[in-house]
């Protein structure tokens, strides 16, 4: 059954060749059987890494290690996972994540992030937070409803979504379920909810997806993560896979642009219009400016990389790894600057 529902999500993805099982490498199939373990099924937010290897294992030992209940639990979890989704306009995610709170046992929480109702009072303070990271200055950042114990498993919750909501945005459908009626999704969302309920309430071990990267030095960025040894190994050996992808996928010079506009940046939309482009761009050859503009829409507004942009990227970089790396490097170095705000 879950092999014929992988080859119906695999559908989902657009911009990749989607990879099966049978065709990763063993190294993939390893990250790959424990998704599915884990998950259920290799889901489309995990195989469109699979083109780049290192990136399938970086993006899911990420992950992985943040939704692992250490001091706060799956509800609360996935409750920041589908508010974040859901301010980043990422409604595949907020689909995905709301079935998770159905399956969990909270369905006022999901019904209230997909627009009807109200959140459990306890939980409303967080999905608030949650929901201010778009925005460096927010004041609700100030008082945030956690404490010090619980700040990296929220904030790494954070940091894995505001992720893989542009890898998301970019390379696949608007949703996992084949139909945009509200009600028919609702009616979905508590349907399935018992269906994946026993997969995600099996007990998740800390640390089983490390072996899948080497180890690596926690960034200075990252030590919000330090107090959750398992944690900080896995942000490392994620942040190293995704720096090493960068400097391969994408020229010195654009790393730097995008460093540069991050720095600057408090989290606000770019202007409809691509002159913001062009004028970040002025300093750049002609040859670098698609790779460029395919960075800096990624950071920063991941819904308007089109055909014409990933098809002017790949006049240069035809191969599928190149372009998975390229725009999970910018979005991992977006979601890293989101998480220095909260530290």
């Amino acid at each position: 059954m879950w092999a014929r529902i992988e080859a119906t999500m695999a559908k989902q993805i657009r911009h990749v060749r989607p990879v099966a099982r049978s065709a990763a490498d063993p190294a993939s199939q390893r990250v790959i059987d424990q998704i599915a373990r884990d998950f259920g099924a290799f889901v489309p937010p995990f195989a469109l890494h699979a083109p780049a290897p290192a990136l399938l294992a970086a993006s899911w030992t990420m992950l992985r290690e943040a939704l692992v209940p250490l001091h706060v639990d799956r509800i609360r979890k996935e409750a920041v996972a589908s508010a974040v989704s859901r301010a980043n306009a990422c409604t595949y995610c907020v689909d995905a994540h709301t079935v998770a709170l159905h399956a969990l046992g909270d369905s006022a929480t999901a019904d209230a992030l997909t627009g009807a109702g109200a959140p459990d009072a306890k939980l409303a303070p967080l999905l608030a937070w949650a929901a201010a990271t778009r925005t460096a200055d927010d004041p609700l950042l100030r008082t945030p409803p956690f404490t010090a114990q619980e700040r990296p498993e929220i904030v790494g919750i954070v940091l894995g979504f505001h992720y893989i909501n542009r890898l998301v945005t970019i390379f696949l459908t608007a949703s996992p379920m084949p139909f945009a009626s509200p009600r028919l999704k609702s009616w979905t969302r508590r349907m399935l909810g018992p269906i994946v309920g026993p997969q995600l309430q099996r007990p998740l071990a800390p640390g089983e997806s490390l072996a899948f990267l080497p180890n690596a030095t926690l960034p200075p960025d990252l030590a919000w993560s330090a107090n959750h040894a398992t944690l900080a190994s896995a942000l490392a050996r994620a942040a190293a896979a995704f720096d090493a992808a960068g400097a391969a996928a994408l020229p010195a010079a654009v790393r730097a642009l995008v460093h540069t506009r991050l720095t600057a940046w408090r989290g606000e939309t770019p202007p409809l219009d691509r002159r913001w482009l062009d004028d970040a761009m002025t300093t750049l050859d002609s040859a670098e400016r698609p790779a460029a503009r395919l960075a800096l829409l990624t950071a920063f507004a991941p819904e308007r990389v089109d055909d014409g942009v990933i098809a002017d990227f790949r006049a240069e970089h035809a191969d599928d790894a190149t372009l998975v790396g390229a725009t999970a490097w910018a979005s991992f170095t977006t979601a890293r600057t989101i998480a220095a705000w909260l530290s």
